[in-house]
């Protein structure tokens, strides 16, 4: 027997006892019984007392309510059995009390007019309750079928009630799960397409050179040279491409190890701007660096957060036209280290603004491809690596104004080595 039965058994014999008790109590404070009679009429309600126990008990030991259809024929009966056991008792004490037939009649009559009403009033408070299990029913119906816009209505503070506010959050719970399950199956549909685009551009190009250099094609050494460098740019291509999905593996599965120390920011600003030096020069861009004095040391992993700068750096040379500028600066604020870098490009169209650092997604100005690698993952990784040390990073732009990318990191943190 479990424990909820066995509270719920205790609980019915002591209102059985406390009834027997107060109608014994009742009956010595108005009626003044003899000891002979009181005596039999405490023997009256045990045995009427203890026959009702016994019928509650074998009525849950068979469970007659489970085969009936409906709930509320469960809930009518239950009132039916109750009314019953009043006519019951007060017919019992009535006949040996000695009343006359006709009172008796009468009694019995007026007993059957109440449990009548009770029983009708018993079965229409139960259609409140069951419309709402009636609904929760339909409604899990729907959410079996997929569709969990679904809500149910949850009038009052019962148990019903509260089961009905629970499926409610459970369906809101499925509908923005389901939401997400279908954007991020997208996103990677979407991934693969735009994967396989990247891969196959520069697998054609190198098949072509390769094949030329195998067939003899080629010859003379100026331009066999020229081959295998493009070779080894159309690699590197694929490669960096490679590197971008699986470092984005890693911070999907939270399994990106930083190993932080106290390191110069400074540092990473200048040789990021060497780096891409020479790419800028190439598209007529200008790069400048501004880096305060008192930014170092800054607790953090170097070679992620030099993923970050490149990251944000490329972007930007990629989207700033011939003619224009970058501004790479870093400054303490507050306790954190404020980096951003400011180009003078066209700016992020505002429809594409909230979505560029999401995964996979690429706004139409950067679907082009003009010489970079990337599906749409370099702004994406970055984020994910700026949140596991602990800081945010954001973006700011105006149409014809350029744009904004915004780091803020703490200066200070924990263990050398972690995952996230």
């Amino acid at each position: 027997m479990s424990i909820h039965l066995r509270s719920r058994l205790g609980k019915f014999l002591l209102g059985i006892i406390a009834a027997v008790s107060l109608a014994l109590a009742l009956a010595i404070a108005m009626m003044r019984p003899p000891l002979g009679d009181l005596l039999q009429l405490a023997l009256l309600f045990g045995i009427t007392g203890g026959a009702s126990a016994l019928l509650g008990f074998f009525s849950h030991r068979l469970g007659w309510w489970r085969k009936l259809p409906r709930l509320s024929h469960t809930l009518t009966l239950g009132y039916a059995l109750a009314a019953a056991l009043t006519l019951l008792n007060v017919w019992i004490t009535a006949r040996l009390m000695f009343i006359n037939a006709h009172d008796l009649a009468l009694a019995g009559l007026l007993l059957l007019f109440a449990g009548g009403i009770s029983i009708s009033f018993g079965y229409f408070l139960s259609g409140s309750i069951t419309q709402t299990l009636r609904d929760l029913v339909r409604g899990a119906e729907q959410v079996a079928q997929g569709n969990f816009s679904v809500q149910v209505a949850a009038p009052g503070q019962d148990e019903v009630a509260q089961l009905a506010r629970g499926f409610n959050v459970m369906t809101a719970r499925l509908a923005r799960v389901d939401a997400e399950t279908r954007a991020l199956d997208a996103a990677r549909r979407d991934l693969v397409a735009w994967a396989s685009h990247d891969l196959r551009t520069p697998l054609a190009s190198l098949r072509a050179m390769l094949d030329a250099l195998a067939d003899g094609v080629v010859a003379d050494p100026e331009t066999v040279g020229r081959y295998l460098r493009q070779s080894q740019n159309e690699i590197a291509r694929m490669s960096a491409l490679i590197d971008n999905l699986f470092e984005l593996a890693q911070i999907d599965t939270g399994h990106l190890v930083l190993q932080c120390g106290a390191s110069s920011l400074s540092d990473l600003v200048s040789d990021t701007l060497e780096t891409f030096t020479a790419r800028a020069r190439e598209r007529g861009v200008l790069l400048n660096g501004a880096v305060a004095a008192d930014v170092d040391p800054v607790w953090m992993a170097p070679d992620k957060i030099s993923r970050v700068l490149a990251n944000m750096l490329e972007n930007a040379v990629r989207h700033t036209p011939s003619g224009g500028q970058i501004l790479l600066s870093a400054a303490t604020q507050n306790g954190s280290v404020h980096i951003t870098i400011a180009d003078s490009g066209p700016g992020i169209d505002p429809d594409d603004l909230p979505h560029i650092f999401d995964r996979f997604y690429r706004g139409e100005k950067s679907r082009q491809r003009d010489g970079f690698s990337g599906a749409g993952l370099g702004l994406t990784i970055a984020k994910g690596i700026v949140e596991a040390h602990g800081g945010r990073i954001w973006a700011e732009s105006k149409p014809g104004g350029g744009a904004k990318f915004h780091v803020s990191l703490p200066k200070t943190g924990g263990s050398a080595e972690a995952p996230v």
